[in-house]
């Protein structure tokens, strides 16, 4: 059976389960695919890893364009998707509405779970913001590390530590049980941003890839993307 292949950043993993269901329906193809941190997965693109669309940031979508890696004209807007701050289900949420907020809850927590803060687009903000609130070298061994938001936010729903919280992309926290939203960072530490979807210069399904990206990007799915932690 044909099947559709995607490389995804872990923001759209939520929104491409969701749809797959009803893409079948539509098409009779499967999706399968990899998601994890976008540098990760624009490199893997490089190194020739079969896909026939990529979901990555809008300046990543850019840059592979212009490598001749996607085609440009496929390339469009999936949404805009906040970093933001998750704790357990069954603990309290914190209040967040200052820097000062955000680095007092920081220094409580006894571990925080977090996407790789060299290759993922929300790990490398909170290794900024911790620099930024002048925190990092404090709380650095409690910083609990993986490679992308999915797993971080799956072990924090597993974490037996007193006092967890996690920071990734809201996509990736609504996505995980036993894990609940917390709220967006501050002003001046937060992050928007953009995902876009295009079909890939090598795609041996290009106009199933297509068909795909209309999909996720369609007017009608407007509700679900919002849903899922996508602003439009």
């Amino acid at each position: 059976m044909k099947t559709v292949t995607i490389l995804s950043g872990g923001a759209a993993q939520g929104l491409v389960r969701d749809l797959s269901g009803l893409f079948k329906a539509q098409t009779s193809l499967d999706i399968e695919g990899e998601f994890g941190a976008v540098g990760i997965m624009a490199d893997k693109l490089r190194a020739g890893t079969p896909a026939d669309l990529v979901i990555l940031t809008q300046a990543l979508l850019a840059k592979l364009a212009e490598e001749k890696l996607v085609v440009p004209f496929s390339i469009t807007d999936v949404g805009r998707v906040e970093t933001a701050l998750a704790v357990r289900s069954r603990d309290p949420k914190v209040m967040v509405k200052t820097q000062g907020d955000l680095r007092e809850v920081l220094r409580s927590a006894d571990a925080i779970y977090v996407p790789d803060t060299k290759a993922s687009t929300a790990g490398q903000h909170v290794a900024k913001v911790l620099d930024q609130l002048g925190i990092a070298y404090e709380v650095a061994s409690r910083l609990k590390i993986f490679p992308n938001g999915a797993t971080a936010m799956r072990e924090l729903a597993a974490s037996t530590a007193a006092r967890p919280i996690g920071c990734t992309q809201a996509t990736e926290i609504i996505a995980t049980d036993g894990i609940a939203l917390s709220g967006a960072l501050p002003l001046g530490c937060e992050l928007v941003t953009m995902y876009t979807a295009g079909v890939t210069a090598s795609a041996a399904h290009p106009k199933e890839a297509a068909a795909l990206i209309a999909l996720l990007t369609s007017a009608d799915r407007k509700e679900l993307r919002q849903r899922v932690g996508f602003a439009g």
